[in-house]
């Protein structure tokens, strides 16, 4: 299999940067050969005009061809593999034909959410599986019947090993977010989780980095077709990213409030390292009138759905969180991030700034708080990882919101 580059001129860019072993290009979503009522959802859902990675990966997904596809973080991903299943379903057929893993409820439920939207003309039947729900209910709804499981890894296993999800129709395996799924603790489940799904499977693995662990996945897949980005060409477009010095860690909490004194911003996300720092950000932020609202690992799951929906509708305007919200949760709105710890590692630095600037053409800032001592060795690690220079935060910041 020959591997062929992309040229960046789709992009704007004046670079090479895809590698790939197709040599199909699609510019348009109309010449893909999709299904009219897809291409309905497609455009419905404001995609005028495919990124130049789907031009490429769209369509060896719909011929059911295996697929490792690394893209930017956004909708670049999602939107390409929930195409390909939705081109590939029996719609008489209300068994499901279509499994789809991700490492957080929250990813989970927004990769349910664009499927139901592009699939809203082809009447597909999606549900997500994942923890923290009845059991009882996921049991009664999967035995009704859908077209697509869109799950996390530990309740999707519960699900087939207790036979409520039949395994028999599934024709297509995706796994998001493959880095953190394959590098963190999801490892032995999703290989259970393999084993209980028939031997003749589309397995198509997406991500936004695709470091060595990810790859080993590969040893389940036929000859796929590779689509990757360069790493040097990670970084999103539209995303400004500057650093503020701060010489003290407890002279961050100052350097927030006078930005967002400073600032008018729509909505943003502010990340820290640990649940301890969320809490007592929040509660600092608030005793100083701010109205923000907090996420991580520790809150039960139906708080959680109600801090999302409270920010997605508007009527908070900070969310405070760790990296449980830096994979893939799309939110629109967003036009700042702000690192008040720098990731532990590089790889998650994409992941964050990916909050803002969430549609092609859209602007985003992301502003890195960098601590002297502690942070310089990892603020020089991720401009080395991701070949680029990030600026000292400038005195017009207000204009580029």
């Amino acid at each position: 299999m020959h591997l062929f580059l992309l040229d960046g001129s789709l992009n704007g860019k004046g670079d090479d940067f895809i590698i790939s072993t197709w040599d199909e290009l699609h510019k348009t979503f109309d010449v893909m050969g999709l299904h009219e009522n897809l291409l309905r959802g497609i455009y419905a859902y404001g995609f005028d005009k495919p990124s130049a990675i789907q031009q490429r990966g769209i369509v060896p997904f719909t011929m059911g061809l295996d697929v490792i596809q690394q893209a930017q973080s956004g909708m670049c991903n999602t939107a390409t593999f929930c195409s390909g299943i939705l081109q590939q379903l029996d719609y008489s057929l209300l068994e499901c034909q279509a499994l789809v893993l991700a490492p957080t409820h929250e990813l989970a439920r927004q990769i349910e959410k664009v499927m139901w939207a592009l699939g809203e003309y082809l009447q597909v039947k999606v549900h997500a599986c994942v923890g923290g729900t009845s059991v009882r209910e996921d049991r009664r709804i999967l035995q009704s019947g859908v077209h697509v499981v869109v799950g996390t890894p530990g309740r999707v296993y519960n699900m087939l090993r207790r036979n409520a999800l039949r395994a028999d129709a599934i024709k297509c395996f995706v796994l998001d977010e493959a880095d953190e799924m394959l590098s963190g603790g999801f490892k032995d489940q999703i290989y259970d989780i393999f084993q209980l799904l028939p031997p003749k499977l589309q397995v198509g693995v997406f991500s936004a980095t695709m470091p060595p662990e990810a790859l080993e996945i590969t040893r389940f897949m036929n000859k796929p077709v590779k689509i990757l980005v360069k790493r040097d060409e990670l970084v999103l477009e539209g995303i400004k990213q500057f650093y503020v010095n701060v010489d003290r860690e407890e002279w961050k909490l100052d350097t927030l409030c006078d930005l967002y004194e400073t600032l008018a911003i729509a909505q943003s996300v502010i990340f820290t390292n640990t649940r301890r720092k969320v809490d007592w950000l929040t509660d600092k932020m608030r005793a100083r009138d701010h109205t923000v609202s907090a996420m991580h690992g520790g809150i039960d799951q139906n708080t959680r759905d109600i801090m999302m929906r409270e920010f997605r509708s508007g009527s908070s305007r900070v969310l405070i969180t760790t990296d449980l919200l830096a994979r893939g949760t799309d939110i629109q709105q967003v036009s700042l991030v702000i690192n008040y710890d720098l990731p532990t590692q590089p790889e998650n630095y994409l992941h964050r700034i990916g909050r803002s600037g969430r549609r092609f053409g859209r602007k985003g800032v992301a502003i890195n708080f960098v601590t002297r001592e502690d942070d310089e060795r990892m603020f020089q690690d991720i401009q080395r990882f991701y070949n680029t220079v990030i600026e000292e935060l400038p005195s017009n910041v207000a204009d580029l919101l």
